[in-house]
């Protein structure tokens, strides 16, 4: 150390300099975590693990958050992202609003939503939209195996569902009485073996489908689309944050969710089971 007359000589007072700066550096605040808003059903949760997955693997940290109202959090800031459905985000953004098909429906729906939200890409091949189940013996007898057959028999048509489920009044000209609710799955498809009900609500991403009980299809689109989407506060994510957000689009299909929704169903943890997944569907750089 060289020190003279009381102070550190102009050499040394540049080493110290440089090794203050290079403490600052090493020391700067990592990036605040995203906050990613899920509700509490099953299907909100795994699909905030699974964009909070996605962020990470971008190098952003994120985790997930578990709120009575993931999209008002959006409005409030207290998260930057939230999943969810796009027929369901119509419906609140727009509840007027005639669209069906999936394209016209995300159109809409972005069109529609307060300022300050952004969506991003779509999966189009994820969906959970609402689907009516019959026994096999009733579609045989309707001659057909599409959605459109409960149309030619809507007088007296009786239709069921869980207890506390969405479901659809309408199908196309049909307006549906209301649905018989069942404490649970088991019991709703208890009463349309039975002969309680003729038809009974699920969706496209439940897991399994019991013996002699068919989905219908909707081919021509008189229920509603419902695929999965993420939306965010804009100018709060950068370029490579809102294309994790849509790289899932691209890679999560509705077998994938249903398998996903099953493991959860049977114990397996949310964010274990989206990061896992996200394993084995690993995002392109």
């Amino acid at each position: 150390m060289q020190y003279r007359g009381g102070v550190f000589t102009r050499g040394r007072l540049a080493v110290v300099g440089a090794a203050l700066l290079v403490a600052g550096c090493g020391s700067a605040p990592a990036p605040p975590s995203l906050a990613v808003g899920a509700a509490s059903d099953p299907e909100s949760v795994l699909l905030a693990n699974v964009y909070a997955a996605a962020l990470r693997s971008y190098g952003s940290p994120a985790h997930v958050e578990v709120g009575p109202d993931p999209i008002a959090g959006l409005d409030t800031g207290g998260v930057e992202v939230a999943p969810g459905l796009t027929g369901q985000l119509l419906a609140r953004f727009d509840p007027g609003s005639p669209a069906r098909a999936a394209e016209q429906v995300y159109r809409t729906m972005i069109s529609a939503l307060p300022e300050g939200i952004g969506a991003g890409d779509y999966a189009q091949s994820a969906q959970d939209e609402p689907a009516l189940a019959v026994l096999d013996a009733t579609a045989q007898k309707w001659g057909t195996h599409d959605v459109t057959g409960v149309i030619g028999h809507c007088v007296g048509v009786r239709v069921g569902k869980v207890a506390g489920a969405q479901a659809p009044t309408a199908i196309g000209t049909c307006r549906l009485p209301a649905a018989i609710e069942y404490p649970d799955a088991a019991t709703l498809v208890g009463a349309l073996r039975s002969g309680r009900v003729d038809a009974a609500w699920t969706s496209t991403a439940r897991p399994g489908t019991p013996d002699g009980v068919v989905v219908l299809s909707d081919r021509t689109a008189v229920i509603r689309a419902e695929n999965v989407v993420p939306l965010y506060r804009r100018n709060e994510l950068d370029e490579r944050q809102v294309l994790a957000l849509n790289e899932i689009a691209g890679e999560l299909d509705t077998g994938s969710l249903a398998d996903m929704l099953s493991q959860i169903g049977n114990g397996a943890d949310p964010g274990a089971v989206a990061d896992a997944w996200l394993a084995a569907h690993p995002l392109g750089h």
